[in-house]
């Protein structure tokens, strides 16, 4: 069995695990934040899962130099181990822990961006240390890394002195978590606590860039244009449609990319328009159907829908996406039905995680 094929079995059994543990709710505001996210850190430092915010989503944090304290993320989140994970660090002392820099262009390539965009929603793939297990990189020769933004995020990985590999903390292929009850609602029992930092503020997942290949493999607020004008390169967006035929998941160039992903429990079906997302509801039992709805749209006979903001700013459209979906899931509704933004930049990102998520109205 090569070392492709065990991993794929790890994740695999992992799936059919069921953990039983008391998830300890700490609080990184008020009076509660010094000892919370002390406690968490301790957690950490232990060989413990935590969930904590970042600036994009909710992640659920190990150690990631420990094999050990990395499988309990895969078993938590009943996520294959074909699928690896991003590494979060605190300065370019923990990076160089996980991945190599050199000081050739590649380097400098890669200096300039964290000049740019660290702290930030900007993952880099770079060659990864010998010090890094297997099960982080799926086996893969590139490891994911960033530095978050989020404060609670870079003091809690202060505190606890390592790099976390952090995915984000939901089942995996579900809807991410922007809050700590988003989190609860998953995973309570399942890992050992939640550090509440209120909610993110960028509401996706961070861009992931392929830097050797100048390839984006999953947009966010860190657009290919913002990249370019860093790097002095063309910088290209790899959908999901251009990898659909390589064959198993193991293939795949990152993790995400060409498979379902961030979906909620109920079908989400994808329109264009107020026109036929109207035409969309009538389909169904309106008892049934709930609604991600810009201002000023109708929502005809649906039974509930989720005020999603002004349609022409993306920001917030990203920032309550994942909120308005798992809120109509809660709702009980078997069907949203969501329009699809068409504007670049942050929207870029909505439209990747839509599509990954539901499927056109024209399927």
């Amino acid at each position: 069995m090569d070392e492709q094929d065990r991993l794929k079995r790890e994740g695999e059994n992992a799936t059919g695990k069921h953990t039983d543990l008391k998830t300890e709710r700490l609080e990184a505001g008020g009076t509660a934040r010094a000892s919370g996210t002390a406690r968490a850190a301790e957690l950490l430092r232990g060989g413990g899962t935590v969930a904590f915010p970042t600036e994009t989503v909710y992640g659920l944090g190990a150690n990631a130099l420990d094999a050990a304290a990395v499988a309990k993320i895969f078993a938590a989140k009943q996520r294959p181990g074909w699928d690896p994970l991003i590494v979060h660090v605190d300065d370019y002392e923990m990076l160089q822990r996980v991945a190599r820099v050199g000081d050739d262009e590649a380097g400098r390539r890669v200096a300039a961006l964290m000049n740019a965009f660290w702290p930030g929603p900007l993952t880099l793939l770079l060659p990864r240390t010998a010090e890094v297990p297997d099960s982080v990189t799926a086996g893969r020769p590139l490891v994911g890394v960033r530095m978050p933004a989020h404060p609670v995020a870079r003091e809690l990985i202060r505190l606890a002195g390592v790099p976390l590999a952090a995915p984000s903390a939901n089942r995996f292929g579900a809807t991410s978590p922007t809050t700590a009850a988003h989190v609860l609602a998953d995973l309570d029992g399942r890992i050992d606590a939640v550090l509440d930092g209120g909610p993110t503020n960028v509401g996706v997942e961070s861009t992931v860039l392929d830097v050797g290949a100048r390839a984006i493999y999953r947009p966010g607020a860190v657009t290919a244009a913002m990249i370019a004008k860093v790097i002095g390169e063309e910088v290209r967006v790899v959908t999901a449609a251009e990898v659909s035929g390589v064959g198993e998941p193991e293939a795949l160039p990152s993790p995400g990319i060409g498979m379902r992903h961030y979906a909620p429990r109920a079908r989400l079906v994808l329109v264009e328009g107020q026109r036929e997302l109207l035409e969309e509801i009538a389909r169904h039992d309106g008892a049934e159907v709930g609604v991600m709805l810009p201002d000023g749209w109708e929502f005809g006979a649906a039974a509930v829908a989720f005020r999603w903001g002004p349609w022409e700013d993306a920001e917030i459209l990203a920032r309550l996406l994942y909120l308005g979906l798992r809120m109509l899931d809660d709702r009980g509704v078997q069907v949203i039905v969501c329009p699809v933004p068409q504007m670049g930049g942050l929207g870029e990102a909505v439209r990747d995680r839509l599509e990954k998520a539901g499927t056109s109205c024209r399927s």
